[in-house]
């Protein structure tokens, strides 16, 4: 091929192209795509003893409930509506590892693991995944209890006692094993394949149901209002190229350091200089998640104690009303969570790198900055100034829902925030994984 031949194409398709040039890259890309057909098939596994149609009913009633199931939906592909052995997807896994990062920088003995390097960070996914097995049970267990409430399973049909027992145990097993079935894929990918694991397998999930979602949505609102529809998706395409620029922003912070060469018996000093990157948005998706949950609990558990249809209201009926999705106090308190939980949760990644000592441990300096203590102050002051920008995008992203609904008039289509980041920041990761191995094997990247 010629390099004029080369020139008139893309750089994203002759990447790809350079890319299944290389046996072992061929190799890596097939297996993660194999690997991924995998999940989508497990996906459609059904658990024993469901009722799908009841499922999917409930999941388009719009209660609080339903919120909560419907955001797992959305992470497990479509496998939660299909009432699949793969439904939790690979969240307990995700519980699991946020749990771990939260008690490292609590519990002494996690933290002298963590600074082990390779050998500390294998132990803490080691951690992670015994982990996940208990949280993927209680989770199961949990989930059938709350679909049993929701009239998806007979009444007195789960629980650990008389004919229930084995059912129940039966379920409870079945989605843990396709959970940790999910994440053994997962890092077969990592391990053998392109990009993370873990995230390609719910980045998969989501692309999947995304078709489906904008197929029913189409049919809901009907050919007389396709304006509105094509309003939706223009605006959800500006929110998406927003989600790639912050999730790609970054402030750069200048470092020098100073190294000893020793030639012919003699020492020199050499100098030289680097940046840290400090990023806009270093908390990802976690507040939103976390923002999410905190707002769906009291909705869950009010519907405990409402009165059911027909009779009179009570309290729990006003609090779980006021949990709801078109509820405008639950888009208010949903924008500031975000806020506050993304200042926390970059606070606690930044407190675990400890970036002040080290730079002074390989003798670096910020120019201008006494190293040591002064230095991790002057870090701390830009981390919170950046951290503002990220946490006001993230909260404008997670109501982005709620904005575009009233611009529209589009009420069949909910806009997943926590899908669309998600999706943006694997795409991202991968095409920076695959560009790396291109890079060293002397091809030209695409993302520049």
């Amino acid at each position: 091929m010629t390099q004029e031949r080369r020139d008139t194409r893309p750089k994203l398709l002759q990447a790809m192209i350079d890319a299944f040039g290389q046996a072992d890259l061929r190799k890596k890309i097939l297996l993660t795509l194999g690997l991924l057909v995998i999940f989508r098939f497990v996906a459609h596994v059904p658990m024993p003893g469901a009722d799908v149609e009841a499922m999917r009913e409930f999941l388009g009633g719009g209660s609080s409930v339903g919120a909560l199931v419907g955001m797992m939906d959305l992470f497990s592909g479509g496998a939660m509506r299909n009432m699949s052995i793969a439904a939790m997807g690979v969240y307990p896994y995700i519980t699991a590892v946020i749990i771990m990062q939260l008690l490292v920088p609590v519990i002494p003995r996690l933290q002298a693991i963590a600074r082990e390097g390779d050998v500390g960070r294998a132990r803490i996914n080691l951690y992670t995944h015994w982990l996940t097995v208990p949280l993927a049970a209680l989770q199961g267990y949990g989930q059938l209890i709350v679909l049993q409430g929701q009239g998806i399973f007979p009444a007195n049909s789960i629980g650990f006692s008389g004919d229930a027992l084995l059912p129940t145990v039966t379920m409870v097993l079945a989605m843990t094993a396709g959970t940790m079935f999910l994440v053994w894929l997962g890092e077969l990918i990592t391990e053998y394949g392109i990009g993370n694991g873990i995230s390609l397998i719910i980045f998969a999930g989501i692309v999947a149901s995304l078709p489906q979602m904008i197929g029913q949505g189409y049919l809901a609102q009907g050919a007389g209002d396709l304006l509105g529809l094509f309003i939706f998706l223009g605006l959800a395409l500006a929110i998406l190229v927003t989600i790639v620029i912050f999730t790609e922003a970054h402030r750069r912070i200048p470092v020098q350091y100073a190294r000893s060469l020793y030639r012919g018996g003699r020492m020199y000093r050499q100098s030289g200089g680097t940046h840290i990157p400090i990023r806009v948005n270093s908390a990802g998706m976690i507040p939103v998640i976390f923002a999410m949950a905190m707002l769906i609990f009291p909705g869950v558990v009010a519907s405990f104690f409402a009165a059911p249809p027909g009779e009179a209201a009570n309290f729990a009926n006003t609090i779980q009303n006021l949990f709801l999705p078109t509820s405008g106090l639950y888009w208010a308190m949903y924008f500031f969570l975000v806020l506050g939980f993304t200042f926390f949760y970059a606070m606690i990644i930044f407190q675990q790198q400890n970036l002040g000592e080290t730079l002074q441990r390989q003798g670096a300096f910020v120019p201008g900055i006494r190293p040591g203590r002064t230095t991790q102050q002057f870090l701390n002051r830009v981390i919170t100034r950046v951290t503002w920008a990220g946490a006001l995008f993230l909260a404008f992203v997670a109501i982005s829902p709620f904005i575009i609904q009233n611009i529209t008039g589009v009420q069949v289509l909910i806009l997943p925030s926590i899908g669309m980041l998600i999706v943006v920041g694997v795409a991202l990761d991968t095409m920076r994984q695959l560009e790396a191995q291109l890079m060293m094997r002397r091809y030209e990247g695409f993302l520049k």
